[in-house]
């Protein structure tokens, strides 16, 4: 019998060119609306600053907004940047959230900056803080504030993160590398690879982190997905023809020129240079692109080699109705809610 995977939903909320973030943190409650009655597993939003790009710069804001308006899927972060904010300030947010919709909360925790470095330093508020490589630390605190609090004669002892009386949210770490994949496993938390950020190191990474795997009071056994890229269309001439703005796309955040997502026809007038030309050739691994049958097979092949059972996908199109079909091809090929 073939295996059985689960699939999940990252969303930016992507603004689209002629539209506004309005419009787009509006579809975000509509795509999760969808997902939650296709049988998706979980649904997190990503935090970002200073691009006109995506609207999600404050993804707790709207993991509440995103619950009330779904009844079964799991609602989190993917994720929250530990660095930008205090550990008592997350858990003191993230304990309200599950006060509020029990046993559907994931915390998902990053340590990139989700920015530009002058905006990570406003954020962060001192270059010390910024070139500080404190993530484990800020975890440790986290973790206390979430759970049951810190050992006697801690001089944090007396400080309780509120509300104090509902279950921590789920844990995981997000990573791009081994770093996180070695310090999630070292303290029993989940973990979450992104492919779609960096490719290569995928599969190595969550070798690593199943094989030093050390059960803890959080997780018993391992438990990890791979988030990737996809546009999923009817065939897979259309597919690549959606996709098309999000190489364009993929290409300006190499030179920081970015703006709102285009639409198919900017994609197609672009100028291409040689250059960025092989940039876009270089892309073509971080997302997957083409007809249900095309997208099951590679992602299939893909989360079998990194030992996973869920698949966290994060879809870009201009039109948020072809967002909307790609995920909906995604759950009839995955048999979702069967």
């Amino acid at each position: 019998m073939a295996q059985k995977f689960k699939l999940s939903v990252l969303d930016v909320s992507p603004v689209a060119s002629g539209s506004t973030s309005t419009e787009a943190l509006r579809n975000t409650l509509d795509l999760a609306q969808l997902a939650d009655r296709l049988g998706f597993t979980r649904y997190w939003l990503a935090e970002h600053h200073n691009t006109p790009l995506i609207a999600s710069s404050a993804p707790e804001v709207m993991i509440g907004h995103v619950a009330d308006v779904t009844k079964r899927i799991r609602v989190g972060s993917g994720g929250i940047m530990l660095p930008n904010h205090t550990p008592l300030k997350v858990a003191e947010t993230f304990r309200v959230l599950e006060a509020l919709h029990p046993h559907r909360i994931d915390l998902g925790l990053g340590r990139a900056p989700g920015t530009d470095s002058l905006t990570a330093l406003l954020l962060r508020r001192s270059r010390e803080a910024l070139n500080a490589d404190d993530f484990p630390a800020r975890l440790e605190d986290l973790l206390a504030f979430l759970d049951s609090g810190f050992p006697e004669n801690h001089p944090l002892q007396r400080v309780r993160a509120m509300p104090d009386d509902v279950e921590m949210p789920d844990v995981w770490l997000l990573g791009s590398s081994d770093f996180s994949a070695i310090l999630s496993a070292q303290m029993g938390l989940r973990f979450a690879f992104a492919h779609h950020i960096n490719p290569p190191p995928a599969i190595g990474a969550l070798r690593l982190y199943r094989e030093n795997f050390q059960p803890s009071e959080y997780l018993k056994q391992p438990e990890a997905l791979i988030g990737v890229s996809v546009v999923c269309a009817e065939t897979d001439e259309r597919a690549r023809e959606l996709a098309k703005p999000l190489q364009l796309v993929l290409l300006r955040f190499r030179t920081g020129k970015m703006g709102r997502f285009p639409t198919i026809e900017e994609a197609n007038d672009y100028p291409y240079s040689g250059e960025e030309r092989a940039v876009i050739e270089m892309n073509r691994d971080r997302s997957f692109i083409g007809s249900p049958r095309t997208v099951h097979e590679q992602l299939t092949r893909l989360a079998t080699e990194g030992g996973v059972d869920e698949i966290m996908v994060t879809t870009m199109t201009h039109d948020h109705a072809d967002r909307r079909r790609s995920y909906e091809l995604l759950a009839e090929a995955f048999d979702l809610g069967k």
